[in-house]
């Protein structure tokens, strides 16, 4: 396996970003990743303009490293950080590798930090210490392509044909419980932003271990609007479940993040339980009745008998 290789483009700003940035390659190229600085890579004589096209062009992954001041900078197309985003963007045109450009996030919000070519990307933050460690696993799993991937299919195996209300609930009593997988980056979609409301706001869907029952379904969106636990943030009625995806509509990354995971895991969890709750009462209702048709055959033999 080769060593994949990075570029880190960020603005000079001042010494503690040159030092921050220095600190972040250092310990990736530690990890494995090949990652090229202008600190290490740049000596006078060099021709900048070529440095750059170079490395964005040549390296299998570019690092952008979003603050105020890179933000800034790249939209006013201005200074070695303009240039930058000039080729990244004519390089995103040409090619259509969106993967290939990771926004990181060191200072400030998406919002702030981010230039708006990068809008709607799903971003690695590094800004706050407490998350810096799993955020970072994050960064490192997608360059080393060590990221979950599904499991490989089993074989098809003839089953006997079973009626659709009998095959419905062996598969229910089967089942092992739900769970959510992760994100599915790809499929996030990006804020139409023209100012009306909710324009801001995105569409996410949430990968799930296996496809869930109808009635799961609708335990799940009980749950979700109506949660045992949530935050003044909470936003009922925007969860759906679309064969094995769930989706909210109508939220952002950082809401998902901040306020919704939670909650969704919380409303996961409900379905779960409430389902598993009514599969063991109609078992225990299936004995029931199975144990009274026993008995009347048994008085049916009897009667017979006599």
């Amino acid at each position: 396996m080769s060593n994949p290789t990075a570029f880190i483009s960020y603005a000079w700003e001042s010494t503690e970003a040159q030092k921050w940035v220095k600190d972040l390659a250092t310990k990736l190229r530690t990890d494995g990743i090949d990652v090229k600085l202008d600190q290490w890579e740049v000596v006078p004589g060099d021709q900048l303009p070529h440095f750059m096209e170079k490395s964005v062009r040549e390296n299998d992954f570019v690092l952008i490293v979003c603050t105020l001041k890179y933000k800034e900078k790249s939209e006013k197309r201005s200074g070695g950080v303009g240039y930058e985003g000039d080729v990244m963007t004519a390089e995103v045109l040409q090619k259509s590798n969106h993967r290939k450009f990771i926004p990181i996030i060191k200072s400030g919000t998406k919002d702030t930090a981010m230039p708006s070519w990068l809008s709607g990307k799903y971003y690695i933050d590094l800004s706050d210490e407490e998350k810096y460690i799993s955020n970072y696993s994050d960064l490192k799993a997608t360059l080393l392509n060590s990221r979950e991937s599904a499991p490989p299919l089993g074989k098809i195996r003839a089953t006997p044909k079973l009626s659709a209300s009998s095959s419905s609930k062996q598969d229910e009593e089967q089942q092992p419980p739900i769970k959510i997988t992760g994100i599915l980056v790809d499929e996030v979609t990006e804020p139409r932003n023209d100012g009306s409301s909710g324009s801001a706001l995105y569409r996410i869907p949430f990968n799930l271990n296996q496809t869930p029952s109808v009635e799961w379904v609708r335990l799940f969106i009980n749950a979700w609007d109506r949660p045992s636990r949530f935050t003044s943030m909470h936003r009922p009625g925007i969860a759906s479940v679309h064969g094995s995806k769930i989706i909210l509509d109508g939220t952002s990354i950082e809401e998902v993040e901040k306020y919704h995971k939670d909650t969704l895991k919380l409303a996961v969890q409900t379905a779960n339980q409430k389902l598993s709750e009514v599969l063991l009462e109609r078992k225990e209702l299936a004995k029931q009745k199975e144990k009274q048709r026993e008995q009347h055959q048994k008085i049916l033999m009897i009667s017979v008998n006599v």
